[in-house]
């Protein structure tokens, strides 16, 4: 009895000191990994964007296209989070639950102008450039209200399509955006399966293979973004959605502001 208690207890000992191994190399595994992605973040190319959206301004047209287009209360409340966000610079905590939903609407309500569209997606393309804006856009989880537009660009306007465009360009300011554009999870919609990488790289290829010059450029500085990222060597899956020889168009990439 005593020589198996003895032996119950050391295979508890042996156990514990095996999970006590196993959480120290995990703790150490992520620590690792941390210092990678610093290292990441502090080595990484800068991305090309577009940064003359003042903000005041592009609100400004946003609240002059939308005119006499009826708003709810929430809608209201919502344009007012985006005026706090955007221009008053405050935290994305000031964007509700439900201005995302907000956005949907005004994207996807064909009583609302194309006009409104334009300005709602370059006030949209300012905000991107905000360190915190990943958190606005992982609300859009649910409804993929950004990137379900972003499918279609092929048949919106050429003025949406070049301000979705920059949109998508300028989401790669921040690392935790630009990954964001790369998710490979998929959701089922009409048409088929879809995900926020395959979104962007319609975008991009639809852009990159414009007739308008402003639209090119901006097409060539997601290609020239994606480039850059680290998953645009590993990832199969986007380099066959890219169309070929797409990568050697980088080199003519500028960051000129579109037209």
């Amino acid at each position: 009895m005593a020589e198996a208690a003895a032996e119950a207890a050391a295979g508890a000992a042996a156990g514990a000191g095996e999970e006590a191994a196993g959480a120290e190399r995990a703790l150490q595994l992520e620590a690792e990994e941390r210092r990678e992605e610093e290292e990441r973040r502090r080595h990484r190319e800068p991305p090309i964007v577009f940064r003359e959206l003042p903000a005041e301004e592009v609100f400004g047209e946003l609240v002059e296209a939308l005119g006499e287009t009826p708003l709810s209360p929430d809608e209201q409340r919502s344009l007012d989070e985006l005026h706090q966000y955007l221009v008053l610079g405050e935290g994305s905590w000031a964007l509700g639950d439900d201005f995302l939903i907000f956005v949907g609407r005004l994207l996807n309500d064909e009583s609302v102008s194309s006009t409104v569209r334009v300005a709602l997606l370059r006030c949209l393309a300012a905000c991107a450039l905000r360190d915190d804006v990943a958190l606005l856009l992982h609300q859009d989880r649910r409804d993929h209200a950004l990137m379900n537009y972003a499918h279609g660009v092929d048949r919106l306007p050429a003025a949406e399509a070049r301000a979705l465009a920059l949109l998508i360009c300028n989401l790669f300011e921040s690392v935790a955006s630009s990954e964001w554009l790369l998710y490979i999870s998929e959701w089922e919609a009409t048409g088929g399966a879809r995900s926020n990488i395959r979104a962007t790289t319609k975008v991009a290829v639809h852009a990159l293979l414009a007739d308008d010059d402003a639209m090119r450029d901006i097409g060539t500085a997601i290609v020239h973004n994606l480039a850059t990222k680290e998953r645009f060597f590993v990832g199969k899956k986007l380099r066959d959605l890219l169309p070929r020889g797409a990568k050697s168009k980088v080199t003519s990439a500028r960051a000129a502001p579109p037209a």
